[in-house]
């Protein structure tokens, strides 16, 4: 089945939770913030929310840094 994972289409072989799109990805899931459909997606809820078919996947990674000219 079709998803778009970050803009692009990526097949996955069926239904799966975010966890386990997460892991097939190696993505650790503490890392990032996903987004399903234009909601963003609560880390305690990656194990029981599916991706089906058409779905819109957003995995942002967050980024440490900034400047010290503040």
């Amino acid at each position: 089945m079709t998803i778009r994972l970050n803009g692009e289409p990526f097949e996955i072989a069926g239904p799966v939770s975010i966890s386990t799109l997460l892991a097939e990805l190696k993505i650790d899931p503490r890392q990032v913030a996903v987004e399903r459909n234009l909601a963003v997606i609560k880390r305690d809820r990656y194990e029981t929310t599916m991706i089906g078919e058409g779905d819109e996947i957003e995995v942002v990674k967050f980024v440490g840094g900034g400047s010290r000219d503040c």
